[in-house]
This record gives structure tokens, C-alpha cells and sequence, in this order.
């Protein structure tokens, strides 16, 4: 007998909790917020439209399906398995940060905020939930392009939008930098760092180097095996070089960058503090990820 599917509820929490938790009261928190120009009610009420969406989406959820809840904060702790409906119920970041845990599981973004956030991940209302669940196996989902990145000692980082690969600080970072399957050109660099993103992410960090670099390239669809990738700020020097700043890679190539600096990390989608770790003389490769988000539509 099979089991009923699990639903796991990704939610995060909100930035009331947060000036609450910080300040210690409502009224402190209030009064912090006054002496900045700003009013709490304003904060207050996003955080009680959070509340009521989590309340409503848990409500339909079928009494004969098992149910799970887990903040963002312990992603990287919990164990997702291969029958969950995943509800991610917040920001379209949210969905992001969930990615990257999963393994095919369906997933199903919820909107909490509608008109605040952008909706290109999380594109359902609260009260359609009971219909997404009923049909979530017949319901069409966009297969969308994930990016990883892998070094030479089994580290692995997968993201939905893009992996950074620099210092911790954004300061001078220093490398040889090589595109794979492209006659073996390598060129040693100093830069800010190197971006490589997903057609998902051309809506964030990466099309601002786009539009930067006079979109030059066209940017990749989020279903698309096509990744684009920037070195953000190449320095010239009389050993290092700058023309090797900007490319794509389609689904059998990745972009191989080896540290020539004490310390080098690499993190996805802007979370910082999960991040590899790289040494002197460290290899990583970068790109397209065999494993896709499953987002229904």
C-alpha cells in the first residue's frame, strides 16, 4: 500500500518576527522603527497577511495527507523525500532557496504578498490551494534550468539563479579562469568575481551585468540549457588579462576557474553561509545541472 503524499510547507519568517525577536517587544520594536520615519503597522500587516495565507493554505491540505512545516532557516537540515508535494508559501526568493534541496518533487509557489512580489515563482493566490493539490499530478510544471558547481574534491553547490565564485568580501580575487571544450585557452584573472546564472535568474543579479555589458549576448529562457556567465570588474595587469570577461554555456559546457588566492568561496543565490570553500590551487567547473526544478504552472 502506498503511502499518501506529504506535503511540506516552506515558509520564512517574516520581518515583524524579526524586529520582535531583535527589540524584544511590539512597542520597542515601534518605537525603533518611528525614530527611522517608518510606522510599524506597515510591517505588521504584511506579517498578519503572511499568517493568514499559511492558515489558509494549511487548511487545504486533505486530512488524509501527512504534512511537514519547515522555516527557511533549516532547509539544509531537513530531508526531503522523493513523494512530497513541496508548497513554498512567501517571496519568489523563497522558491530559490528551497531549490537546491530537492530532487524532481513538484512544487507549488504560493504568493503571500500579491502586487509586492514580482510572482515569476511564486504564482498562485492562497485560496487556490485546495484545487493545485487535488490536480498536482496532471498539472503542467515548467522544468527550470538549475546551475551547480563542482570542485576537484567532490564539493557540490547546485542554485536556481546564480553561483558566485569570488572572495567572501567581494575584494580582489585571483584565478585562471578556462572555458572547457574551447581549445584549452585559460587566462589568469583579478577581479570581483565570477557570475554564472540561469534563465531564472536573468530577472535578478544576473541581468544587471547584462544591461551592463550593453546585452551583447541574449538572455537564456529559465527553461533553457543555456547559461550566461560575467567577471565583474577584470583588472589588467602585466599577468593577468581581461578577455575572457563574458560568455554562455550551453548544456555539455562549464566554465573551470582554479584558485590563486589564499581563500575563495562560491555560493548560490545570494546565501552566503552556505557556501564552498576553496583553497590555493582548488579547481571548481560550473554548469548546467542535470537535475531541474519541477514548478507547477
Amino acid at each position: 500500500m502506498s503511502l499518501a503524499p506529504r506535503v511540506v510547507l516552506v515558509h520564512r519568517t517574516t520581518e515583524y518576527e524579526e524586529l520582535v525577536a531583535h527589540h524584544g517587544t511590539h512597542g520597542q520594536a515601534a518605537f525603533f522603527l518611528s525614530t527611522r520615519g517608518r510606522d510599524i503597522e506597515e510591517v505588521a500587516e504584511r506579517h498578519r497577511r503572511t499568517g493568514r495565507a499559511l492558515a489558509e493554505v494549511t487548511a487545504a491540505i486533505p486530512l488524509a495527507w501527512r504534512q511537514a512545516r519547515v522555516e527557511r532557516t533549516d532547509l539544509d537540515r531537513f530531508l526531503f523525500g522523493p513523494e512530497d508535494v513541496v508548497l513554498v508559501v512567501g517571496q519568489d526568493g523563497l522558491v530559490a532557496n528551497v531549490a537546491k534541496y530537492l530532487d524532481g518533487q513538484p512544487v507549488i509557489g504560493i504568493d503571500t504578498d500579491p502586487g509586492r512580489n514580482p510572482g515569476v515563482l511564486v504564482r498562485h493566490r492562497p485560496e487556490h490551494t485546495a484545487t493545485l493539490l487535488a490536480s498536482y499530478e496532471a498539472t503542467g510544471a515548467d522544468e527550470l534550468t538549475m546551475v551547480e558547481a563542482v570542485a576537484d574534491d567532490t564539493q557540490r553547490l547546485v542554485a536556481l539563479n546564480e553561483i558566485y565564485l569570488g572572495t567572501a568580501g567581494h575584494q580582489t580575487a585571483r584565478y585562471r579562469l578556462g572555458l572547457e571544450n574551447d581549445g584549452g585557452v585559460v587566462e589568469a584573472q583579478a577581479s570581483s568575481g565570477v557570475l554564472v546564472g540561469t534563465g531564472t535568474g536573468a530577472t535578478g543579479w544576473l541581468r544587471s551585468l547584462w544591461q551592463e555589458r550593453g546585452a551583447r549576448l541574449s538572455l537564456p529562457s529559465p527553461t533553457e540549457d543555456r547559461l550566461l556567465w560575467f567577471v565583474r570588474e577584470a583588472w589588467p595587469s602585466p599577468v593577468t588579462g581581461t578577455s575572457l570577461v563574458a560568455g554562455e554555456l550551453t548544456a555539455s559546457a562549464s566554465l573551470t576557474l582554479t584558485v590563486e588566492s589564499d581563500r575563495l568561496i562560491a555560493f548560490g543565490d545570494g546565501i552566503e553561509t552556505d557556501a564552498l570553500e576553496l583553497t590555493w590551487g582548488q579547481t571548481v567547473r560550473v554548469g548546467a545541472c542535470a537535475h531541474r526544478l519541477r514548478l507547477l504552472g
